[in-house]
């Protein structure tokens, strides 16, 4: 499932929900005492050596098809990075995601091209805010809310933070980061832009925080089994590939932005921190989520994430 020798990952025990070590196609659980606490207080002080010493310890292994893998962090905060990938900034606004409606798409390209290019010599992130309660395994369907027909994927490599960063230096922030996962950030596009007053620009809670549209995981992989520099980034829709990108294309790296996101609120212990989203949305094809559409998403060593689409039953 996975290329790394070892990950750790959530699942449902009866009605409960369980932190599991995985190696391989196995999976065992993990005890408070084993993990030093709970997740999150396991990430605060990550002992991976102390993990992967269990990988060979017995235990009550069980094969991973016989569990049901849910969301493999429990965040208090989730920071969403938007066009952070140079070529996915430039395709949105040549397909009209823009509040200019009077460039050609040539103009638009060339516009976009620019402004990506300046913000990577002299801007900063933009970041906003998701909702935790959004985050949930590939276990659960993706519902599709009936008030729109532009749900889009966006497939992201995902920070998982560790020891708490408030204020870190971009030299110091990789000592902030636990490990990694894949988060599929899903967005309605017609909510985008507050269509009542344009003045007030993107309407992120209303396009991205609808129940479910964080589709997380399945894995936690620790940081040292990831390249977050040269990682690929891959999603297919029906089996056709509509994503396939490199985080080497990110303007601003995991670095810059864990610095740069400390510098407003500290980070805590389990938070994500989602990178951007590379080309290839629905956006750009011209072709929405409907009911029924399978996403498979790959992230270089953190496994392979199914969402299985469904429309919302209308009372």
């Amino acid at each position: 499932m996975s290329t790394a020798p070892y990950a750790l990952a959530r699942y449902r025990d009866g009605g409960d929900v369980r932190v599991g070590l995985v190696a391989g196609d196995r999976i065992r659980p993990l005890s408070p005492d084993e993990l030093g606490g709970g997740l999150n207080a396991f990430l605060a002080d990550p002992d991976w050596d102390r993990i992967a010493a269990l990988v060979e310890a017995p235990g009550a292994w069980r094969p991973l098809s016989e569990v049901t893998l849910t969301a493999p962090v429990e965040p208090r905060q989730v920071l969403q990075t938007g066009a952070n990938y140079r070529q996915h900034v430039i395709e949105l606004v040549a397909a009209g995601l823009t509040q200019n409606t009077d460039r050609s798409p040539e103009e638009a390209r060339a516009f976009a091209a620019d402004m990506m290019d300046e913000r990577a010599r002299s801007g900063s992130p933009y970041f906003f805010i998701g909702l935790a309660a959004c985050v949930v395994g590939d276990d659960e369907p993706l519902v599709l809310p009936g008030y729109s027909q532009v749900h889009d994927w966006e497939l992201e490599l995902a920070v998982v933070i560790g020891r708490q960063a408030f204020r870190v230096s971009r030299e110091d922030a990789l000592d902030h980061v636990a490990g990694y996962t894949m988060v599929n950030d899903i967005t309605t596009r017609d909510l985008v832009f507050r269509k009542d007053m344009k003045e007030i620009g993107t309407d992120w809670y209303r396009a991205k925080n609808a129940p479910g549209f964080l589709p997380t995981g399945p894995l936690l992989v620790p940081a040292r089994f990831v390249d977050p520099a040269d990682t690929p980034v891959r999603l297919e829709l029906n089996g056709q590939v509509m994503q396939d990108a490199n985080t080497s294309d990110l303007l601003f790296d995991v670095p810059a932005l864990v610095s740069a996101a400390s510098q407003t609120h500290p980070l805590l212990p389990g938070d994500l921190l989602l990178t951007g989203s590379p080309a290839g949305n629905g956006q750009h094809w011209k072709r929405f989520l409907r009911d029924g559409d399978v996403m498979t998403g790959t992230i270089g060593a953190l496994g392979t994430q199914v969402v299985r689409c469904v429309a919302e039953e209308m009372k």
